[in-house]
């Protein structure tokens, strides 16, 4: 049995589903401030999304780390339950790998919904990085590259990047359709207020719609 078939998803299953996938660099370059003040905003997500009594059902969050390794940080749970642990930093960048067990495990939670019958948002990945892909020189970064471009193609999810200073865009924009933000100094807990309040619409809308995103002014920038 999958890890998340174990998970209450039977719990309202009348209300559709809005997953969104955090893909979290904990390198360490990423230790210090940077580290400190992402956990900060991860906690803020979590309050904003539990003080909403309808985004707290129907938001679920799931969060992948990539650094010394690739690991499930938070398997898929819903905004009412969301109790995130602050994270720590090792290691190096392996962004590609990264993606790809984010997407294993996006996927098998979509099948858990068709499974229950419940209906379901296009989901959000949400990448957050201040750096470059560490193993842009293995099959994973090009496989991961492929995959994305294709499941956006068949609109199986909507990717964002989020660069940190020092990241590099040439590669997100790489893997990603839609141009990556820069983010203004180390304002993440403006970034995931945001983030809350613009999942929040979603969940107010029916599967399928097209719900235009809140402008990013306060936290995020083109890359210069």
């Amino acid at each position: 049995m999958a890890v998340f078939d174990q998970l209450p998803i039977i719990e309202d299953p009348e209300e559709a589903r809005c997953p969104c996938l955090l893909l979290l660099d904990v390198s360490s370059s990423m230790s210090g401030p940077r580290i400190q003040e992402l956990n900060r905003g991860i906690k803020q997500f979590a309050v904003e999304l539990g003080n909403d009594a309808l985004a707290s059902k129907r938001v679920e969050i799931g969060i992948v780390t990539f650094g010394a390794d690739v690991a499930v940080h938070s398997d898929f749970i819903s905004g009412r339950d969301f109790r995130p642990e602050d994270l720590g930093t090792s290691g190096s960048t392996p962004m590609g790998h990264a993606i790809l067990a984010g997407l294993d495990m996006l996927e098998e939670r979509k099948a858990a919904y068709r499974r229950n019958g419940i209906a379901f948002y296009r989901p959000w990945i949400f990448l957050i990085t201040d750096g470059g892909p560490t193993d842009a020189d293995k099959p994973q970064w090009s496989d991961a590259v492929a995959k994305i471009r294709q499941g956006e193609r068949d609109k199986k999810f909507a990717l964002f990047c989020v660069g940190v200073e020092g990241a590099d865009f040439g590669r997100l924009r790489e893997v990603s359709v839609r141009d990556p933000l820069q983010l203004q100094g180390l304002k993440f807990h403006e970034l995931f207020v945001w983030l809350s309040s613009s999942l929040a619409s979603v969940s107010r809308s029916n599967p399928g719609d097209e719900v235009p995103l809140q402008n990013p002014s306060g936290w995020g920038t083109a890359p210069t």
